[in-house]
């Protein structure tokens, strides 16, 4: 039989400090009655003797020293799950909030999740086709990876977020299952509604999972969205054999919400002031991805994150990196020249795109097209470093086809419309359009039987 507890000896923020308490657990979920009609929700993050410290979802504006009474529930947070929530959508703890009712739960599952044993981990293959050429060409998404895209305030990465949840699929030729579960932290209404309109206006909503945690929503329901959204990935993942793509915005709202709450309890403060534990929170959210031996699905991670002030040593970028294989990095120059998605192709990487494209994934030319429009984009920087101190017209013929290759490369292969939805093939092609404008001697990435077959062909 549970006990209610009356009355609470502390109330700090969104924290509350409950004496005389038993048998109470670390994230257990409280349930709490103010003035004898009002229901809110808090989990244990904190237990010392018997004092439980209790984060709130919700405001504690309403709540008392005496006015309140709570109860244990017994059992950490947990969200219900089925394949009904596939075109629903929900607030950041897993309430529908789209007006069409509860869920029929088939179950209900910890949105912590449980380990997932490195030995039943099968390696990524197979590719994720975004429509994007700049992603889709040389910073291959794999089925199973966690490939975040730094971006910065002001640069369009809701747009390019709601562009990749519109166009991905797992190719043109798969018949597998395929859905998208999207995490919005800490947005504000308008661009909540710039999302939930386009998928609908696009088509798309049947087949994506919407959390939303609004900008005035509770902060620390904040550290609830990606794990709720991912709790719901993993369940259409491993128990219905779905590929699923979670995209998660911002990171950086979810680091700022946790370094408010450690605030809140006092504890010493790390680099920028968050918590020293923060790498261990982002890892239990980043390495929620993968692909399990003998299950069909997969769960694949588009992290976005907004770096303060472009800087992309800081803690939320730096430690990002640490634990995801790659980054799709934003640029603000090419943003100002009009380019999008502004994507800058040098710092960019996919750690596992070798693995998932060529023969057999994508075509057998994708990785070498890939290394020779690096390798001369890379020159391109170069010619265009020697303009600057020379002037134009001083630059070699060589010089100048860099220059007009790079022009083309940005506006042509890296800029695209966000309807525009290209195949693999057509990305590849326009590639190889690309590299035509190099001297075919120049081209010294690419293997002679390749340059042969597509090189010369119109």
């Amino acid at each position: 039989m549970a006990i209610e507890y009356l009355g609470l000896s502390q109330i700090q923020g969104p924290l509350v400090i409950l004496e005389g308490v038993e048998n109470a657990f670390f994230d257990e979920i409280v349930e709490i009655t103010v003035a004898g009609n009002e229901k809110k929700m808090g989990r244990i993050i904190e237990i010392y003797e018997d004092k439980a410290v209790i984060q709130v979802f919700e405001s504690t504006e309403s709540m008392s020293l005496k006015n309140t009474s709570s109860r244990l529930t017994g059992h950490p947070m947990e969200i219900p799950l089925s394949s009904d929530i596939l075109g629903r959508t929900f607030n950041g703890i897993g309430q529908p909030i789209d007006h069409l009712g509860p869920i029929h739960a088939e179950v209900s599952r910890d949105i912590n999740g449980l380990p997932l044993n490195p030995v039943t981990r099968e390696y990524p293959r197979n590719y994720i086709r975004t429509g994007i050429s700049a992603i889709d060409g040389l910073t291959t998404l794999i089925r199973g990876q966690k490939l975040p895209i730094f971006s910065g305030n002001g640069l369009p990465h809701d747009r390019l977020a709601a562009q990749i949840v519109k166009q991905a699929s797992l190719g043109e030729d798969s018949d597998e299952k395929f859905a998208i579960v999207f995490a919005a932290m800490g947005v504000k209404y308008d661009v909540a509604e710039y999302f939930r309109n386009t998928f609908e206006e696009s088509g798309v909503s049947d087949h994506v999972v919407m959390y939303l945690n609004l900008a005035n929503d509770p902060v620390v329901e904040r550290l609830i969205t990606p794990k709720a959204a991912l709790t719901a990935a993993e369940y259409l993942a491993f128990e219905k054999n779905m590929h699923i793509l979670v995209v998660l915005t911002d990171m950086t709202s979810f680091a700022e919400a946790m370094r408010e709450v450690s605030s809140s309890k006092g504890e010493i403060p790390s680099r920028k002031g968050y918590p020293g534990y923060l790498y261990s929170e982002l890892a239990t959210v980043y390495e929620r991805a993968g692909l399990v031996r003998g299950v069909n699905g997969s769960v694949t991670q588009i992290p976005i994150l907004t770096m303060p002030n472009d800087d992309i040593t800081h803690p939320i970028p730096d430690l990002t990196g640490y634990i995801t294989e790659g980054q799709i990095v934003l640029d603000r120059t090419m943003h100002g020249q009009g380019i999008y998605p502004p994507i800058n192709v040098l710092p960019s990487l996919s750690r596992l795109m070798k693995d998932g494209i060529g023969e057999g994934y994508t075509r057998e030319d994708h990785q070498a097209v890939a290394n020779q429009l690096f390798s001369c984009y890379a020159a391109v920087g170069d010619a265009r470093a020697l303009a600057s101190v020379i002037g134009e017209d001083e630059l070699s013929a060589l010089d100048k086809q860099y220059l007009k290759f790079g022009q083309a490369f940005e506006e042509r292969f890296v800029g695209q419309g966000e309807e525009e939805n290209r195949t693999i093939l057509e990305t590849l092609d326009l590639g190889w359009e690309l590299l035509r404008m190099i001297p075919r001697q120049e081209l010294d990435r690419i293997d002679t039987k390749l340059l042969d077959q597509y090189y010369d062909r119109k």
